[in-house]
């Protein structure tokens, strides 16, 4: 996973705050490193995957909650994915 690449698709297409961003781009980086995107669906994590993924939940959606739904699909179908969600802090959604 080219983490600037990513950094750079996320930022044009949802626009973050740049915490979010920083999150995101990590756990996505995580998810990549770890391979269970690819033994779980036959192909690698790309960044059009996860651009493609993160549009489809709800639109007033923020970009670590539109993470989130993401990843609760993909443990709903798989398992395996809650250690990859983003967890809300003292302030709220990052």
């Amino acid at each position: 996973m080219d983490s600037k690449r990513l950094e750079r698709a996320l930022t044009a297409e949802f626009d973050p705050n740049a915490d979010e961003l920083r999150v995101v781009v990590r756990q996505a980086c995580d998810l990549a490193d770890s391979g269970k995107v690819a033994r779980d669906r036959g192909h690698e994590l790309t960044v059009e995957d996860i651009i493609e993924n993160l549009n489809d939940a709800p639109k007033h959606s923020s970009l670590s909650q539109r993470w989130n739904w993401w990843l609760g699909a993909l443990e709903t179908a798989y398992g395996g994915y809650a250690e990859f969600r983003i967890l809300p802090t003292l302030f709220g959604d990052i």
